[in-house]
C-alpha cells in the first residue's frame, strides 16, 4: 500500500500521548475519595476513548452508574482534578516526535481530534508538541459529538479546502477507525496504544502500524 496522504488527523489519547498514568490516577482518587473501588492504573487503557463521561459510568459500580446526577457530580471532580494534573507524567510516545517532524517536513498538513474536553486537548498538545506546527487540535465541543461520529472530523476537513481521501486517521482504537472510515478518510491503527491489534482491524483499519515510524513507509 502506497499512500499519498496531504493531511493526517492524529488521535491523542494512546496515539501521540501516553497519558493513563495522570488519567487512571485522578480517576483513582476520586473513586477512592468516594468510597468506590479503584483500578490499576493499565486498566483504564480499555475504559478511555468514548470521552470523559463515558469513562465515569465505566469506572462506577453498576449500581452508581445508573444515579445521572452522581455521575454528572463524579464527572465533574475527576475532570478538575485531572486538568490540574495531566501533564505530570504525560509524555509522547517514543518516536511521535519524530514522525511530527518527518511529516512537517513533507508538508503534510497535521490536525489532532480527540474525545477529551476541548481546553485539555489544546493545552496538552500545546505542551507536548510546541514546535510543530497543527492546524487544528480539537476536542469535545458543547453540542459536537463524540466520535465515532464524523461531524468533527469533516468540520475540520471543511476549513482546510483538503477532500476527506486525501487524509490519514491515525488512532489506537476502534473508535477511531470507525471515526476514519465514517469520515472518508483511511484509518490507520496505532498498535503502540492501548487497544488491541483485534479492535483495530474490526474497526475497519486499513493496516497497522508497529511503531510511530512505520507511517512513513507507507507514504
Amino acid at each position: 500500500m502506497t499512500l499519498t496522504p496531504q493531511a493526517v488527523l492524529f488521535d491523542l489519547d494512546g496515539t501521540l500521548a501516553d497519558t493513563i498514568e495522570d488519567l487512571g490516577g485522578a480517576f483513582n482518587t476520586v473513586l477512592a475519595s468516594r468510597g468506590y473501588p479503584t483500578f490499576p492504573v493499565d486498566s483504564y487503557k480499555a475504559m478511555v476513548g468514548n470521552g470523559f463521561l463515558a469513562l465515569t459510568k465505566r469506572a462506577l459500580p453498576p449500581e452508581a452508574a445508573v444515579d445521572e446526577n452522581l455521575v454528572e457530580a463524579i464527572n465533574a471532580e475527576a475532570e478538575e482534578l485531572y486538568s490540574q494534573h495531566f501533564l505530570d507524567l504525560t509524555q509522547p510516545f517514543p518516536g511521535i516526535l519524530e514522525l511530527l517532524e518527518a511529516l512537517s517536513e513533507r508538508k503534510v498538513l497535521l490536525a489532532v481530534l480527540s474525545n477529551k474536553p476541548d481546553r485539555m486537548v489544546k493545552t496538552i498538545v500545546g505542551s507536548l508538541f510546541p514546535s510543530t506546527r497543527f492546524f487544528a487540535a480539537d476536542g469535545n465541543k458543547p453540542q459536537m459529538p463524540y466520535k465515532p461520529d464524523p461531524t468533527a472530523a469533516l468540520s475540520i476537513v471543511a476549513q482546510t479546502g483538503i477532500p476527506a481521501p486525501q487524509w490519514c486517521f491515525v488512532g489506537d482504537s476502534g473508535v477511531d477507525m470507525k471515526t476514519g472510515r465514517a469520515a472518508g478518510m483511511l484509518p490507520m491503527g496505532a498498535a503502540w496504544g492501548y487497544r488491541s491489534r483485534e479492535e483495530l482491524m474490526a474497526g475497519g483499519a486499513a493496516a497497522l502500524l508497529e511503531s510511530p515510524l512505520d507511517l512513513l513507509a507507507f507514504l
